[in-house]
C-alpha cells in the first residue's frame, strides 16, 4: 500500500510539475506579446523563464534518463536558480522606477554585480562540485537509477547571496507600493509584493538542506505535492497584476483577456497533461490499451473543456469583473454588438429577401430604392431588368403619387415593375409613418394578378425589408457617431495610461495641443483626431467634440464667436486649401488627386461611389488616397500650431 501511495504522489509530482512549466511559460509568452515595449514585462518574463526552466528540468528527470543525462539535467537546472535573485531584485528595480524613482546608477550596478554573481554560480553547478554534489540514489519506494543532490562548500554562500537579493528585492517593492498614490496602483504593488515570493519559495533548492533522497520519501512526496499546488496558485496571482503594466487597455479589458486567455490556454494545457498521465493507469484498470485510447481520451476532455468554458464565461465575467452599474452597461454593450451589422450585411439581408420573393412570384427581377438619403438610390437589387438611376430620378413625382394608394394587395405599376411603398411606423400618439423606400418586382403581367397567399407573402417580405432599410438607417448613425467618439475614447485611454502607476507630473501639456513628430504615439491620435473631424465636417462629435478644439490656432480663429465648431471648420478648410496645387484645376490629374478627394468628399460631402466615379478609380484606390490626403491635412495642421506657438504668423 505505501508503495502504491509513493507512487501515486510521484506521478501527482510529475503532473504538477508540468503544469508548473505551463502556466508560467504560458504567462511569459502572454505578457511579451501584449505588452514587450514595458520594462516591468521584460524583467518579469527574466522571472518567469527562471521558473520555467527549472520545472522544465524536473519534468524531463521524470521521463527516466540515463546517468549521465540525469546528472547533466541537475546541473542544467540551475540556470533557472541562479539567475532567478537577480531576476527578482531586476523586476523591483523596475517596479520602483514606474514611480518615478529610477536608479540614478546605485541600483544599477547593484544588479550588474547580481548578475555577475549569479553567472559564477551557475559555473560553479555546471562544472564542478562546489556548489552541488549528484550522488545516486535508491529510494525504498522507487525502482530504477534515481539521483539526489547534496549540498556543496560553497552552498551557504549562495544561502547567503540568496537571501539578500530576496530581501532587497521585497524592499524595492515595498518602497514602490508606499509612493504609489492611488488605491488601486497601491493594492496591486502589494499583490506583487506578496507574490514576488513565489517564484523564490518554488524553486530554492530546499532539497539541498536535507539528505540525499529525502524528497523521495513519502512525507517529502507530500510536502512537494502541496508546494507545488501552492506555486501554481501564487503564479496565477502573480500574473494578474503584472497584466495591467504597459497596458493601453482599460482594467476590464486586462481581466477579461486574461480570464479568457488563461482557460483557453493554460487551463487546456493543464487537462491535457492530466488526461496523459493517468490514462495508462485507469485503462489498465479498464482493460483497455492506453496507445488506442489515449488520442480519443485527450480530444473528449479538450472538446468538453471547451464547451464548458463556452458556457461558464459569460457567468464567470459577470461574477468576477462586471459588478453593479458595469454590468448593466456591460449587457447593453453586449446586446448592441450582438445586434450591429455591417452596411453589407444588411444589404445582403435585403438581397436575400428579393430573391426570396422573386423565387416564389415566380420573376427574375426585384430591386429595392432607399429614400433614406436626399436622392433616391437602388441600394440592392436581384436580376439585370433593373431601372436606371436617372429614370428613377426624373419619375420621383409620379412615382410618390401612384405609392400613395399601393399596397401589399394592390401595388401601383411603374415602367414593368410593380411597387408598394416602404414606410417605418412613428411611435407618437398619431401613429404616422414616413416612407423610406420603394419595394420593385418585376410585372409578370400587364394586370396586377396577385392571390391572397402571394399577397400576404408579399406584404411581409416588404416588412422585413422595410426593416433592414430602418436598421441601415439607425446603425449609419452609430457608426457615424462612433467615428467622431472613438478618438477622444482612444485619447483618455492612453491618458490613463500614462497616468499609471506615476506620480502627477507638474506639467504634461496634451499631445493635441503641441503634437511632436518623434512621439509616433501623439501624431497618430492627432491624425486619428482630424480623420474624425473631417468626416463629422458639416456636423457631428467628431467636430464638436474633438480635442483639435484645443489648438490655438482654433482659438485664434474664433475671434470673439462663441462657436468653436465653425472656428475649427474654418481652419480644417485652410489646411485643405493648403494642399491645393498651383495651375488650374483637372479632376485626373495626379498632382490634383488629394485636393480632388479632400474637397468632394469633406466640404462637398458626396459620397465614395460618386467621388470614385468622377476621379475614375475603385474604392479601394480611393480609400488609400483618401488616407495619404488626410494625413497630409495632418501635417499642415502641425505646422500651422506650431507657427502659431513660435509665432511665425502661419496661424489663421
Amino acid at each position: 500500500m505505501e508503495n502504491l501511495f509513493a507512487s501515486l504522489l510521484s506521478l501527482i509530482n510529475e503532473t504538477l510539475a508540468s503544469a508548473i512549466v505551463i502556466v508560467a511559460a504560458s504567462f511569459l509568452l502572454y505578457n511579451l506579446t501584449r505588452n514587450f515595449h514595458d520594462r516591468v514585462v521584460r524583467t518579469s518574463a527574466l522571472v518567469l523563464g527562471c521558473v520555467t526552466i527549472s520545472y522544465v528540468c524536473d519534468v524531463l528527470v521524470s521521463l527516466d534518463p540515463s546517468p549521465r543525462t540525469y546528472a547533466a539535467i541537475l546541473r542544467l537546472q540551475w540556470i533557472g536558480i541562479a539567475f532567478l535573485p537577480v531576476a527578482l531584485v531586476h523586476l523591483s528595480d523596475a517596479l520602483l522606477a514606474t514611480t518615478n524613482m529610477p536608479s540614478r546608477g546605485r541600483r544599477r550596478r547593484v544588479i550588474r554585480i547580481f548578475y555577475l554573481v549569479s553567472a559564477v554560480f551557475l559555473l560553479l553547478a555546471a562544472f564542478t562540485n562546489t556548489l552541488i554534489i549528484p550522488v545516486p540514489i535508491s529510494p525504498e519506494y522507487f525502482t530504477g537509477q534515481l539521483f539526489g543532490l547534496q549540498a556543496g562548500p560553497a552552498f551557504i554562500v549562495y544561502i547567503i547571496y540568496f537571501l539578500i537579493a530576496t530581501v532587497f528585492a521585497w524592499i524595492n517593492v515595498g518602497r514602490a507600493r508606499r509612493r504609489c498614490l492611488t488605491r488601486d496602483t497601491r493594492r496591486r504593488m502589494g499583490y506583487l509584493q506578496f507574490a514576488l515570493l513565489t517564484p523564490a519559495i518554488g524553486i530554492f533548492p530546499f532539497s539541498l538542506l536535507l539528505g540525499a533522497g529525502e524528497e523521495y520519501s513519502l512525507l517529502g512526496l507530500m510536502s512537494v505535492v502541496i508546494a507545488n499546488i501552492i506555486i501554481i496558485l501564487l503564479l496565477v496571482f502573480l500574473a494578474y497584476p503584472l497584466s495591467f503594466f504597459g497596458s493601453r487597455d482599460p482594467d476590464r479589458v486586462v481581466k477579461v483577456d486574461l480570464l479568457r486567455f488563461f482557460l483557453r490556454g493554460p487551463a487546456t494545457g493543464i487537462l491535457i497533461i492530466v488526461t496523459i498521465f493517468f490514462i495508462n493507469p485507469a485503462t489498465r484498470i479498464l482493460g483497455i490499451p492506453s496507445d488506442n485510447f489515449l488520442p480519443f481520451a485527450v480530444v473528449a476532455v479538450v472538446l468538453l473543456w471547451q464547451w464548458l468554458v463556452a458556457l461558464a464565461l459569460p457567468y464567470l465575467e459577470r461574477w468576477l469583473v462586471y459588478k453593479g452599474e458595469d454590468r448593466e452597461q456591460f449587457d447593453r454593450l453586449q446586446r448592441l454588438s450582438d445586434r450591429l451589422m455591417t452596411h453589407d450585411d444588411l444589404v445582403q439581408l435585403l438581397e436575400a429577401t428579393l430573391a426570396a420573393t422573386c423565387d416564389y412570384l415566380r420573376v427574375n427581377t426585384a430591386f429595392v430604392i432607399s429614400l433614406l438619403d436626399p436622392f433616391p438610390e437602388i441600394i440592392s437589387a436581384i436580376g439585370p431588368a433593373r431601372p436606371k438611376q436617372d429614370t428613377i430620378s426624373e419619375d420621383m413625382i409620379a412615382i410618390g403619387t401612384a405609392l400613395d394608394q399601393a399596397s401589399a394587395s394592390s401595388p401601383a405599376s411603374w415602367h414593368g415593375f410593380w411597387i408598394l411603398p416602404l414606410t417605418h411606423q412613428q411611435h407618437d400618439s398619431a401613429h404616422t409613418s414616413t416612407r423610406i423606400g420603394i419595394f420593385a418586382i418585376q410585372a409578370r403581367a400587364t394586370v396586377i394578378d396577385l392571390n391572397e397567399d402571394e399577397s400576404a407573402m408579399l406584404d411581409v417580405m416588404a416588412q422585413r425589408a422595410a426593416q433592414t432599410l430602418e436598421d441601415l438607417a439607425v446603425q449609419s448613425e452609430i457608426v457615424a457617431s462612433l467615428e467622431g467618439l472613438v478618438p477622444q475614447l482612444t485619447l483618455t485611454t492612453s491618458a490613463r495610461d500614462r497616468m499609471e502607476f506615476r506620480p502627477p507630473p507638474t506639467s504634461s501639456p496634451l499631445p493635441i495641443a503641441a503634437p511632436k513628430d518623434d512621439v509616433i504615439g501623439d501624431t497618430e491620435q492627432f491624425k486619428e483626431q482630424v480623420r474624425a473631424a473631417l468626416r463629422h465636417y458639416w456636423g457631428g462629435p467628431g467636430l464638436s467634440q474633438s480635442r483639435l478644439l484645443d489648438l490655438t490656432i482654433v482659438q485664434s480663429a474664433m475671434n470673439g464667436d462663441d462657436n468653436p465648431s465653425k472656428a475649427l471648420r474654418y481652419v480644417l478648410t485652410k489646411a485643405i486649401e493648403a494642399q491645393k496645387p498651383p495651375g488650374e484645376r483637372k479632376l485626373h490629374s495626379p498632382e490634383w488627386t488629394l485636393y480632388n478627394i479632400l474637397e468632394l468628399r469633406f466640404l462637398k460631402g458626396e459620397k465614395v461611389r460618386d467621388v470614385g466615379l468622377k476621379l475614375a478609380m475603385s474604392e479601394a484606390d480611393l480609400y488609400r488616397k483618401q488616407r495619404v490626403a488626410i494625413d497630409a491635412v495632418a501635417d499642415t495642421l502641425i505646422d500651422m500650431e506650431r507657427g502659431a506657438h513660435l509665432g511665425t504668423g502661419n496661424n489663421p
